[in-house]
């Protein structure tokens, strides 16, 4: 089938929509609220399924990457807990190079700039209404107003510093974490999660909040502060969505954060985004009509997604833990040597 789409929100989600629906033969239109892209955002980890999701987009070898699949997971005096290895080949992109490939395979005009829509009303007739708006969708809010954003109780700062790194790390507290990863094209993704109590207010110079929080953690955290200014500091409270029973409401569908935002903490959000995209392509082209596509889309992103949000409110709440971190960090050493016996053990098939 073939028919006529309005994309709100020219996102991950939206321009991989606009993308995958370009290319079936869908006739497109993107309305980003925003001048140009948003800067914001730093590297993406993309495991092997949304790795596959670029490569049928068309861009994956337009991308500038960095190996992702091991690390260590590290105490706050940089005691080694556990030896990381990611399944596959995890990859990391930068989320600004994402989104710029994404737009440059899209017909000129396809996206409007500087064109909000608050309500499918104040859009053009379209046979498909895809709300890729964010976390604070305010189409979501019209067609799911029983929804709600949960705090996830964080704050993250997050940047990139101008300091190489070879392999990632991230290092766990009492209510803090710590994590630094190669970027692409040089320097150091990092992060830092901080329970909301101890996170001061936007008005806080960020490095001095930092300082004094991590001031006795490992010198591989200090290195990337004292690397940074405090406008090279992106400050967010982390939220995620409660879960919704569809992502579907008569022609409008919900698609990346605007579907499932959650926390950061297992680094699916833009891959979930992405195979959004090109899921609700797939199903459309192939369906018979539009109320079939939406409910394909539906039953095959629905159940994954879900479980990514809540799998990553649990990694949220063991990885900020405040209280008996030295039981958590047991736990997971035990769990790390016991994956590594299992790796090393050799198979009696065959």
């Amino acid at each position: 089938m073939r028919g006529t789409a309005v994309i709100v929100g020219a996102g991950i989600a939206g321009l991989a929509a606009a993308r995958s629906l370009t290319a079936g033969g869908w006739n497109v239109e993107v309305r980003e609220r925003h001048p140009q892209l948003s800067t914001a955002g730093t590297l993406l980890g993309l495991w092997p399924a949304a790795w596959a999701a670029l490569e049928r987009l068309g861009v994956a070898s337009a991308l500038e990457t960095v190996s992702l699949s091991s690390g260590e997971l590290l105490r706050p005096d940089g005691r080694v807990l556990v030896r990381l290895a990611l399944p596959g080949a995890t990859r990391g992109v930068g989320r600004m190079d994402l989104l710029e490939t994404l737009l440059a395979g899209l017909p000129e005009g396809t996206v409007r700039w500087a064109s909000p829509a608050s309500s499918p009303a104040a859009l053009p007739d379209a046979d498909v209404v895809v709300a890729a708006d964010g976390v604070h969708s305010a189409l979501r809010a019209r067609a799911f107003p029983a929804v709600r954003l949960r705090d996830a109780h964080v704050v993250a700062f997050r940047g990139v510093a101008p300091l190489e790194t070879r392999e990632g790390f991230e290092a766990w507290g009492a209510g803090l974490i710590f994590g630094r990863a190669p970027f692409p094209g040089g320097g150091s993704n990092w992060y830092a999660g901080v329970r909301a109590d101890l996170a001061g207010t936007r008005g806080n110079d960020p490095l001095e909040v930092l300082g004094a929080l991590y001031r006795d953690w490992t010198p591989r955290v200090h290195e990337v502060l004292a690397t940074l200014t405090p406008e090279a500091v992106d400050r967010r409270r982390i939220e995620d969505l409660a879960p919704l029973k569809s992502y579907v409401a008569g022609n409008l569908v919900l698609v990346g954060d605007a579907a499932h935002a959650m926390a950061p903490h297992l680094g699916r959000g833009g891959g979930e985004s992405l195979m959004d995209g090109l899921a609700l392509a797939d199903a459309l082209v192939a369906a018979p009509s539009v109320t079939a596509g939406l409910a394909r889309y539906d039953a095959a992103r629905h159940r994954p997604s879900q479980r990514a949000v809540a799998g990553s409110r649990l990694m949220n709440r063991i990885s900020n833990q405040l209280r008996h971190p030295w039981l958590r960090d047991t736990l997971v050493t035990a769990a790390g040597k016991a994956a590594a016996r299992r790796r090393h053990t050799p198979s009696s098939a065959g």
